[in-house]
Parts: structure tokens; sequence; C-alpha cells
């Protein structure tokens, strides 16, 4: 089936249309569709509008709550906590990293913690929305038990990405978002969907052997990078966004699904630094030498993370994205509007 045109503002109607349609609370709706319609327009394939499927899934379990109203608990000059109460993380968190920001403003550094929410995305959406405001940010998350650790055959860690965001004086922000497993879930399950074997050193089966089989590779476990790095940075993250936070580790995360297959269930941890407050008088010229930092980098003919997420969306917002027409059909089989056509909708 050929690929479908469509425009960003379609997309995202598209995605509201979908969630409301599914038992999702209109300002969740609009919140999580601007999350995943941005991963469609960045070119990330894995975090874009595929994942309206697992939310209609998760929405269709009744362990998610679609009009959760987010609980903001001001816990101390440089910490706040949101209870997600059992909805998705994106409007937690444009709730609490406004606080979050105040505070770092205040005093350097803030924590935000976001308990008991449904997290399934990317989080350089977040840090991007973080450094936007001025200031640095680090973001981890645990998910559901999928990844072995190094040495190990059976899964333990979730995927537990990492996410950090410098603010820059002009144009983007330095950003990156990695997992701790060699690749995202979600890439497994592009390639499963579409026939595709993967690389054998992405996962293990179920009996502890490398595979390139997606389905097998589903049934077993996923690789840290790095081995014994990786996974080690997949633990400080289950400790971070888990006990530190009073939020599930993945393990818990995965017995809370009780194998009805919804998204992940935990907590979040983020980190503001405000720059011109640790610099003081010296913030200008630390930020040059910031500068320069990245001047070196891609002055030897190096990139900088998120350069080709940052050049797609140059492309998408001036010519729309591109969807499968099976990925298309889908999503408009799960929409209240199934009379919208991408000609009638704002094809590019």
């Amino acid at each position: 089936m050929a690929d479908v045109a469509l425009s960003l503002e379609y997309l995202h109607a598209l995605a509201v249309d979908v969630l409301t349609s599914n038992g999702l609370d209109n300002s969740h709706a609009e919140a999580l569709a601007k999350v995943l319609v941005a991963g469609q327009r960045d070119e990330c394939q894995s975090h874009g509008v595929w994942r309206l499927l697992g939310c209609v899934k998760t929405l269709r379990t009744g362990k998610l709550n679609g009009s959760a109203e987010p609980r903001v608990h001001d816990v101390a000059p440089a910490l706040v906590k949101v209870d997600a109460q059992f909805g998705f993380s994106p409007l937690p968190f444009e709730i609490g990293s406004r606080i979050l920001v105040e505070k770092a403003r205040k005093t350097g550094i803030a924590a935000l913690a976001i308990n008991n929410c449904f997290h399934f995305s990317a989080l350089w959406p977040e840090i991007e929305a973080l450094a936007a405001q001025g200031v640095a940010a680090l973001a981890m998350v645990p998910s559901h038990s999928c990844v072995a650790p190094a040495g190990g055959t059976r899964p333990l860690f979730g995927t537990n990405p990492i996410a950090f965001g410098w603010p820059r004086p002009e144009g983007v922000p330095f950003v990156f978002d990695m997992a701790t497993s060699r690749i995202a879930r979600g890439e497994i399950e592009l390639h499963r969907r579409a026939g595709l074997k993967i690389p054998n050193d992405w996962a293990i089966d179920d009996e502890g052997q490398p595979t390139d089989d997606p389905e097998r590779a589903l049934k077993g476990a996923m690789m840290t990078f790095g081995g014994y790095k990786g996974s080690a940075l997949a633990a400080m993250v289950e400790l971070l966004a888990g006990p530190l936070i009073g939020d599930m580790i993945s393990q818990e995360s995965l017995e809370f699904d009780e194998g009805l297959g919804a998204a992940p269930c935990h907590g979040e941890l983020v980190i503001a630094f405000d720059p011109s407050v640790f610099g003081g008088a010296d913030a200008g010229d630390n930020a040059h030498r910031a500068e320069a930092l990245f001047a070196g980098i891609v002055g030897q003919g190096a990139r900088l993370p998120s350069q080709r997420r940052f050049e797609a969306r140059e492309r998408s917002v001036k010519h729309g994205v591109t969807l499968s027409a099976e990925l298309h059909a889908d999503l408009l089989a799960l929409s209240k509007s199934q009379d919208r056509n991408a000609d009638a909708c704002g094809r590019s």
C-alpha cells in the first residue's frame, strides 16, 4: 500500500480524535497528541503516531484513568511532586514543569517527580520544552521489564531511557535522548510489524540465545548498550526513578500490568539546572565555553545529538509527513470521524 502524505495539523487532529474516541479526556488527548505528532514530525517513527495503537490498547484495559486530574504536591523549595492519578504522563509533566522551572530559577537546581503515570513516549519533547525556558535538564524513567542485565538471560530492567538538554543562545538546544537498552523496544515492534529481521545483537530469545527474529526477541529479552556500562546506567535509572521517588521499578510495573499489555505504569524523575544561578556574573562566559565545546564537535566533522531530528523537523514543517496507508487506515478505524481523508483534512 502506498504512503499517505499528511499535514501536521491534520495529524494532530486525527491523534486527538483517536484518543478522545476511545475514552481519553480532551486535555490529556491534546497533551499526548502533541508529543506523538512531534515524534512523527522529527521522523522518529518508533515514537510517533504508531504509538496511538498502544494508547488505545492501554485505555481499553481499564488500568488507565482517562480523566485523571493530576495532583500537585509542593514538597520543598527544590522539589515538586505530581501524582498523575494513573493517567498518561504528558499533562502531569506540563503542569509540574512550570513549577519546576520556577524553583530552579530560585535555587539553581530543582527536581520534579511524577508518580503513578503511564509513560511510553520519548523524553526529548519534555527536555526541549525545559531548554526553551533557559534551563538545562535531565530526565529518566523505567518501564516494563524487557531488558536483561549484562551477563544475564532474563528480563529485569526496562529500556530505561535518559535524556539531557542544554539551552543555547541561538537555534535549537543540545539534546540527547537514549535508551540504556541497545535499541528502543518500539524499533523491534516496527520490525515485527513490517516482517523484517533485526540485528542479532539487539536481543536474545527465551532460551538466552541471540536472535534476529523480532517475535522471539519480544518473548525473550533485549540487551543493554555497552555491556556492563549500559547495565549500570539502567540500574541507576531504576533506583532514581523508582525507590527514590516512591514508585515502581520495571519488574513491579510489569506485575502491575497483569498481562494486559498496557503501557508501563511507574514514575518519572526530571532535574532542572539554571545556568544563570550556577554561573552568576560568569554565566555569559560559561555559555561561550559551552558553545566552544559544540563548535569543537562539529568542527571535526562529527554531528551533535538530535541533529538528524532537527533537520527532519524543518522538512516536516514545510512539507508535512507521510504515514503508511496501512497505519493511516488503522488510525481512522479507531476514530469517530472515520470519514476523514487526507485530501479533505490537510494532505500536503
